[in-house]
């Protein structure tokens, strides 16, 4: 009698805060069985997929969903979770405006999901019905001077007066046209200048306290860049003042650490360029990307592998990937620095520079 009445006194505490008995009972009866828990469920899926990525990446998915997805969901029994569920979970990252947060998550929740199907703890995928829930976000474009403008960029570039480094920087840049992560935690150890080549590795060492310093090539496996004699020639500059460093380009103030991630565009701007409107650091790639094309040369295909861009099409993906086109762009490389070299003197469209001049 005594257990029935505390039963009853419990219940209308329930109901008193909002909260239905009966709802407690499912939810007490989902959560028994943890090994369907979404949460579970989830760190099956990050663990399974850890071969996949750099630890750094694995722990900012692994705080990813610690922070938005496991205090909404996490104790659900998987195969109760519904697609409002998740719809309302991924509305409301959306909804504080970071649109970027909310469509990572639509990733991870779609992933997890296709996990327990593959399991055999649910049949059908309910990540898949996501679509219109997160605002899109505005495709940023990096802002790159036309090619006509090429002579004015390279006479700023000269007369810069700032850190000698920053310079050779700036001028390595363009001839190399990498992405900034790819260029400014370079180390001397990826560079073999007798074969002119530079190795930039899928990953590297990260670096105490510079965020990101693990980053090596974008596409996650190695990239070689093939350098001209020009480039060569700048990375000899280099050497002589950052040779005590294990970077290429060290800090301003230590050698133990890469220079700052604004470096390039600060340069860019001391020099009188807009890099939010006219030409930033990676302004440089749409630049070369542009004038390769137009000169009409070489295969779209070893453009893109020199670019290392992501093909979208898998089967075109595994071809490119497997097809280096190593000559080709040993050429191309040399044959964009003699373009540069070319256009000190004035402007040369690529086109008409590339009916007479091969690789020199």
């Amino acid at each position: 009698m005594a257990e029935a009445r505390e039963k009853r006194d419990a219940a209308r505490k329930l109901l008193a805060s909002g909260i239905s008995p009966s709802q407690l009972r499912k939810t007490n009866n989902l959560t028994a069985d943890e090994s369907r828990t979404f949460q579970y469920l989830a760190q099956t899926w990050h663990t399974s997929s850890l071969k996949l990525w750099s630890e750094a990446h694995a722990d900012k998915i692994l705080t990813c969903l610690k922070r938005y997805v496991f205090p909404a969901i996490g104790s659900m029994d998987i195969a109760q979770v519904e697609t409002r569920h998740l719809a309302q979970l991924v509305k409301a990252i959306d909804d504080k405006g970071v649109h970027d947060v909310a469509g990572r998550v639509r990733q991870h929740l779609t992933k997890i999901m296709r996990h327990a199907v593959q399991q055999g703890v649910i049949k059908y995928n309910p990540a898949y019905d996501l679509d219109g829930v997160v605002t899109p976000v505005a495709t940023q474009h990096h802002p790159a001077l036309p090619l006509k403008r090429l002579p004015e960029l390279l006479e700023k570039m000269e007369n810069y007066k700032g850190r000698m480094l920053t310079r050779l920087a700036l001028e390595l840049n363009l001839h190399v046209f990498l992405r900034s992560s790819e260029l400014r935690f370079a180390r001397w150890d990826e560079f073999n200048l007798k074969a002119h080549i530079w190795s930039v590795p899928a990953q590297r060492e990260a670096v105490n306290g510079v965020r990101f310093s693990e980053r090596g090539a974008k596409m996650k496996d190695e990239h070689l860049v093939p350098l001209s004699r020009q480039a060569v020639t700048l990375l000899k500059k280099i050497q002589a003042i950052s040779s005590e460093s294990v970077f290429v380009f060290p800090g301003a103030h230590t050698l133990n650490k890469p220079m700052s991630e604004n470096t390039i565009n600060k340069a860019l701007r001391v020099i009188g360029y807009d890099t939010k409107t006219e030409i930033c650091g990676h302004g440089f790639r749409t630049m070369a990307c542009s004038a390769l094309n137009e000169s009409g040369r070489w295969s779209k295909d070893a453009i893109e592998r020199q670019m290392s861009h992501k093909e979208r099409n898998g089967v075109r993906a595994a071809y490119v990937h497997k097809a280096e086109h190593l000559e080709a762009r040993i050429e191309m490389m040399q044959w964009w620095s003699d373009y540069l070299d070319v256009n000190r003197e004035g402007y040369v469209a690529p086109y008409i520079y590339a009916r007479s001049h091969s690789a020199g």
